[in-house]
């Protein structure tokens, strides 16, 4: 593992905005599973899907407040060259006015950069997961499809994951599939994903400290066993870190132009 540590790029950690942490108590409990995983960089995913979460925005960042004061009193106790660090996201449930709710700030990219955690239903058709997708690539997103794994009409096609690949979308899984927590198929499943080079991404979605936890270091280390510490390294920290490098290119961008 590199000096900077892992990331968690999909987690429901903010507490009272959707199905994931409830209060403030519970947020300081998966910070801590988070930290022990060896997870020192965190996208937090707050879910929006109209009439199901769809907690506006202001909310979500007065919460997310919260959480980042959680984060600097943990990072009190710990050694300054290892401390954790936190920024805002958002699974983003597809939908035929994506573009215009980001353009308009109402829905949060991840870290402030051009990337886009979109969740499609189990059931969704292929042609309109491509056509999401590719509505928001047109307009300079980057969108990353949330746990892959759950897409039925994706479910073990490596050409239709690859088109879309190959038209700019990033594929992610969830922590637990990679270790077989959703059975042995679905493991499998991400194994070709990872042989056929189609992994860009992993995150815990972790929702709570009992049942949906994070295993973020326990996926690290089963990949790093079976496909190389160089790609365990790079879905697990550097494709995630260009996230955070693009967030803070574009700020720097709408600050100075």
């Amino acid at each position: 593992m590199t000096d900077h540590g892992l990331f968690d790029i999909h987690c429901h950690l903010i507490p009272g905005v959707d199905d994931g942490a409830q209060d403030l108590e519970e947020t300081r409990k998966l910070l801590r599973m988070e930290y022990e995983q060896g997870v020192r960089n965190i996208i937090a995913t707050p879910h929006y899907r109209d009439q199901m979460f769809d907690t506006p925005i202001r909310t979500v960042r007065s919460q997310f407040a919260l959480v980042e004061k959680c984060v600097q009193e943990f990072n009190q106790e710990l050694a300054k060259e290892d401390r954790m660090r936190i920024y805002l996201g958002c699974e983003f449930h597809a939908n035929m006015q994506m573009s215009r709710m980001l353009d308009e700030g109402r829905v949060s990219t991840m870290a402030d950069s051009g990337y886009v955690l979109v969740e499609f239903s189990g059931n969704a058709e292929y042609s309109y997961i491509e056509d999401r997708l590719r509505s928001l690539i047109i307009v300079g997103y980057r969108p990353i499809i949330a746990h892959v794994e759950r897409c039925d009409n994706l479910w073990g096609d490596l050409e239709l994951i690859r088109d879309l690949a190959q038209m700019g979308a990033y594929i992610r899984v969830n922590a637990d599939s990679i270790l077989g927590k959703s059975g042995f198929y679905t493991k499998r499943f991400c194994r070709k994903l990872m042989k056929g080079d189609l992994l860009h991404f992993v995150g815990s979605d972790c929702h709570d400290s009992r049942y949906r936890i994070c295993r973020t270091g326990e996926a690290y280390r089963k990949v790093a066993s079976k496909m190389g510490q160089e790609y365990a390294d790079k879905i697990f920290i550097e494709n995630p870190s260009a996230i955070v490098k693009n967030g803070e290119n574009r700020r720097k961008f709408v600050k100075y132009t």
